[in-house]
């Protein structure tokens, strides 16, 4: 059997697999994430998901890796972290009222046999309208510099939207796991086996 290898060192995406049961470890794939000019959110998540879960074959030859990789899109332009409270700040204003889609890449790549299971599943987040005042509470209390979008909705992020639109709101968090249950079950590794 199979060990699993997820290739993130995201603390988010670890709880998020560890919600399956099944032993992995975690480790950092060095992938350069710059965009290629033209290439859309759909293709960026998805390049970078197959790129992620290679890197590590040579290291890992005979496991199953999990690739990950997620964008904002705002405004039909790609939203990154925000790494500054002016920036997240700023992000939020742009969102406040407006529905922001999430595209999300998984790639499970079977390093043994080459075998490589690929997709993106999209989310909308539909954000309330938002002032100032809590946008900037929001902020200081959450300090979500590092998280796409500036928000965490597995936390305080929650109070800023009116509705979530998606097929599994894990994916929101950057880790779609009916997706990957569906993956694993291909490879032989159900999480209810």
């Amino acid at each position: 059997m199979s060990s699993v290898v997820l290739a993130s060192t995201s603390p988010f995406r670890r709880m998020l697999l560890e919600k399956l049961g099944i032993p992995f470890i975690s480790a950092a794939p060095e992938v350069d994430e710059t965009p290629v000019p033209g290439e859309s959110a759909r293709q960026l998540v998805t390049r970078l998901a197959q790129a992620k879960a290679q890197a590590l074959a040579e290291r890992y030859p005979e496991h199953l890796i999990i690739g990950s990789d997620q964008v904002c899109v705002l405004d039909g332009e790609i939203a990154g972290k925000p790494h500054t409270t002016e920036r997240a700040m700023a992000q939020l204003k742009q969102a406040s009222g407006h529905i922001v889609t999430f595209y999300t890449g998984l790639a499970l790549y079977n390093s043994a046999n080459g075998q490589l299971q690929i997709e993106c599943e999209p989310f909308d987040v539909h954000f309330r309208h938002l002032t100032e005042a809590e946008i900037q509470r929001y902020v200081e209390r959450e300090q979500p510099l590092n998280c796409a979008g500036s928000f965490k909705s597995e936390g305080l992020g929650i109070a800023l939207f009116e509705k979530l639109d998606g097929r599994d709101p894990n994916t929101l968090v950057g880790l779609p796991l009916i997706a990957l249950c569906r993956m694993l079950i291909n490879e032989g590794r159900n999480p209810l086996g």
